[in-house]
Parts: C-alpha cells; sequence; structure tokens
C-alpha cells in the first residue's frame, strides 16, 4: 500500500480513542461478525480482576511478553522476562521473509516478527538500521525509522490534530 493509500485509509477511519498510545485493529470475519483486536503499537489494557470469561485461565507471568513500544526516531520492541545474558542473543534481518529474527545461542528462545509500517510502505528492511540492549531482564530491539515513515508519522500527527481539535472544547472548567 502506498503511503498516501495508508493516510487516506487512516483519515477515513472510525477513531475511538485517541489519548492511548495504542494502535489496534479490528478485522471482520467472512460472515461480517467482528474478530478480536489485534494490537500493533502498545500494551493491552489489563483485564479486569472480577470477570469470568477466557481470562480465568491465563498464561504463567513468567512466561516471556513481547510488545511493540515505539519512539519519535525508532520502531522499538520489548520482550520481557528474558533471563539470559545479552551475549546469548542474536538478533537480524531475515530478507527472504521481510521480518526481524530474534534468536538465543542456547536455543531456548526463537522469535520472528516483522515491521508492518515498512510493509505498508513498501520499504526494504536494513541490517544497519537494527540494534539491540539487554536490561532487567528485558531485551529492547531498535529498528531505525527510515525518512519516508518519518514524514509520513508527521502528516498523520497532523492528521490526528485536527481531529483532536474539531472534538475538543475551550477547557474551560465551570464548577458553579
Amino acid at each position: 500500500m502506498a503511503v498516501t493509500g495508508w493516510l487516506e485509509s487512516l483519515r477515513v477511519a472510525e477513531k475511538t480513542a485517541l489519548l492511548q498510545d495504542v494502535r489496534k485493529w479490528r478485522v471482520k470475519s467472512a460472515l461480517g461478525a467482528l474478530g478480536q483486536w489485534q494490537i500493533e503499537v502498545g500494551e493491552p489494557a489489563p483485564h479486569g480482576a472480577g470477570s469470568l470469561g477466557p481470562e480465568v485461565i491465563k498464561e504463567s507471568n513468567a512466561n516471556p511478553i513481547f510488545m511493540r513500544k515505539d519512539t519519535k526516531m525508532s520502531f522499538q520492541w520489548r520482550i520481557r522476562n528474558l533471563a539470559y545474558p545479552k551475549d546469548v542473543y542474536s538478533v537480524c534481518v531475515d530478507q527472504t521473509e521481510r521480518c526481524v529474527v530474534v534468536r538465543t545461542s542456547n536455543k531456548k528462545y526463537y522469535k520472528k516478527f516483522s515491521i508492518p509500517d515498512l510493509d505498508r510502505y513498501q520499504l526494504p528492511l536494513d541490517d544497519s538500521l537494527l540494534s539491540f540492549a539487554y536490561a532487567n531482564c528485558t531485551l529492547i530491539i531498535s529498528y531505525q525509522k527510515p525518512k519516508e515513515v518519518l514524514l509520513a508519522e508527521s502528516e498523520l500527527q497532523k492528521e490526528l490534530k485536527k481531529v483532536k481539535m474539531a472534538h475538543s472544547s475551550d477547557g474551560d472548567c465551570k464548577t458553579q
């Protein structure tokens, strides 16, 4: 999808929560029912403690947790609960599958993930833009944003400011 096509689809999309730092999508099934939320950036909201349902059985807190948190200049992913030293990890780009691969030399962890923003703008993956750090049992993987993505995001921010202004009030708090 070209840059203009992506921005145009965001302009016409229904915007429900512009205050959160989460980007998530909900796709309709073949029969028209709404599917599960797919979170692209950010962390899902914690489930209610008293609710019954699929949250009753949940995964262990010791399992690795994979999430994306972007900065202004880079895409960033965090994998929590990884207790191995930094020299065990290997992070590289797989050009054939257009994804980033994280693996450990002790073969205890392996993860492949794509960068949807680069796929949208049809940009190639560059191994030199990829870096990683390790601190507090968290592997932090960063990929510098290309200039094309930075320009598109600045256009998107301009568009979102227009939307926020259209729905915000003057800010006066009337207490009496």
